[in-house]
C-alpha cells in the first residue's frame, strides 16, 4: 500500500466511524465496508439505495444494512445455503450407494453359504472326498472374510458420514441463523424483523408498525391441504411486497402473520395504507392445483400501531397486535382502529 492509498483509507474511515455512529450502525467488519464503501463513493448504485433507506428512515435499519452489503459489497462466492445442502446430498447418495453395495455382497454371501451347505450335505450322500470337502471350507472362509471387510468398511463409511452430516448441519444452521430473508416468501424473515424494529424504537425514529394475519388460515388448510395453504401465504406475500412503497418494509412475522413498517408516517398514513393493503388482498383468487377450483375469499385482518416517545419495541408491537385481535373479534378482513 502507497502512502497515498493509506491517506485515502485513513480519511474514509474518518468519515465512516461517524456516520455509521449517527445511524446507530452497528461496529461489525461487514458494516465498516459497507460505510467505507459509501464514503468512498465508489459503488453510485450502492450510495444511492443507503441515500433512500437513511431518507425514509432517518437512520440504517440492521436489515437494510445487510441485504446492501450482500448486494454491492459481499464475494458471490461465499457459501451460501444451496452449496450445503448440496454437500449433504451427495454425502447422503455416497452413503447410499455404500450400503447398496454391502447389501448386494450379502446378498451375494448368503447365497454361497446356502451353496456351500448344499455341498456340504453331499458329503454323506455321496462320499466326497477330503479334498473336496476342504474345497468347499476354504472357499466358505474366503467369502466369509470379503463380507467382513465389505461390513467394516461400510462402519467406516457411516462413521465418517455421520460426522460429516452433523458438521454441515451445524454450517447449514449457522447460515439459515444469518439468512435475513423467509425461504416461503422471500420477504423479510422474524429475525430481521427484530434486529429493525429493536433498532428504530431505540433510536426513536417516527414510524408505525402495521401487523397483518391471514384470516381463517387453518380452514384453507384443513379443506385444501397444506401445499395449497403455502401457495396462500406465498401469493399474499407478493402482494404485500408489490405494495411496499416509500421505504415500507415487509416481514414474515411468522405462520400466517405479516408485519410492516412504515417509516415516517403519521397514524392516519399508515393506517389508509394499511386499508389499500388490505383492499388488494381481498381481490385474490387462487387455483387449487389439485382440482383446479379457483378459490377466492381470502381476507387478512390489520391492526396499525404508531411509535410514542420512549416506547420499546415489544410495547409497540403488543399494542399493534391488541389492534390486530380486535379487528378479528369485529368479524375480520378490516383494519384497526377505525
Amino acid at each position: 500500500m502507497t502512502d497515498d492509498d493509506f491517506k485515502k483509507s485513513t480519511a474514509n474511515l474518518k468519515k465512516a466511524v461517524p456516520l455509521m455512529m449517527k445511524h446507530h450502525v452497528a461496529a461489525t467488519p461487514a458494516n465498516y465496508a459497507l460505510w467505507y464503501t459509501y464514503v468512498d463513493n465508489v459503488v453510485p448504485q450502492l450510495n444511492r439505495e443507503l441515500d433512500d433507506v437513511i431518507e425514509n428512515y432517518g437512520i440504517c435499519p440492521p436489515a437494510a444494512g445487510e441485504q446492501l452489503y450482500n448486494t454491492h459489497i459481499a464475494s458471490r462466492t461465499e457459501t451460501d445455503m444451496h452449496d450445503l445442502r448440496a454437500n449433504i446430498e451427495i454425502l447422503v447418495n455416497e452413503v447410499a450407494h455404500s450400503m447398496s453395495d454391502t447389501l448386494t455382497d450379502t446378498s451375494q454371501f448368503s447365497q454361497m453359504i446356502d451353496k456351500s451347505f448344499e455341498n456340504l450335505e453331499r458329503v454323506d450322500d455321496e462320499s466326497m472326498s477330503l479334498d473336496e470337502v476342504m474345497k468347499v471350507i476354504r472357499q466358505l472362509v474366503v467369502e466369509s472374510r470379503e463380507i467382513r471387510h465389505s461390513t467394516r468398511f461400510l462402519n467406516n463409511q457411516l462413521e465418517n458420514a455421520t460426522k460429516e452430516i452433523h458438521q454441515l448441519k451445524s454450517q447449514l444452521a449457522e447460515v439459515q441463523q444469518d439468512a435475513l430473508f423467509d425461504s416461503l416468501t422471500s420477504l423479510y424473515n422474524r429475525r430481521a424483523f427484530d434486529s429493525d424494529i429493536n433498532t428504530l424504537c431505540r433510536s426513536e425514529q417516527k414510524m408505525c408498525l402495521v401487523l397483518a394475519d391471514i384470516d381463517h388460515f387453518k380452514a384453507f388448510n384443513d379443506t385444501y391441504g397444506h401445499l395449497f395453504g403455502d401457495t396462500v401465504i406465498k401469493s399474499i406475500a407478493r402482494r404485500i411486497q408489490l405494495s411496499c412503497r416509500e421505504g415500507i418494509h415487509a416481514y414474515r412475522f411468522g405462520g400466517e402473520e405479516f408485519a410492516l413498517i412504515v417509516p415516517n408516517k403519521s397514524l392516519r398514513v399508515a393506517r389508509q395504507y394499511a386499508e389499500s393493503l388490505r383492499r388488494a388482498i381481498e381481490k385474490l383468487s387462487i387455483r387449487d392445483r389439485r382440482t383446479a377450483e379457483q378459490v377466492g375469499n381470502i381476507t387478512i385482518s390489520l391492526g396499525v400501531a404508531e411509535i410514542e416517545p420512549g416506547e420499546s419495541a415489544e410495547s409497540l408491537i403488543e399494542r399493534a397486535d391488541k389492534l390486530l385481535y380486535e379487528a378479528k373479534d369485529l368479524g375480520r378482513n378490516r383494519v384497526m382502529p377505525l
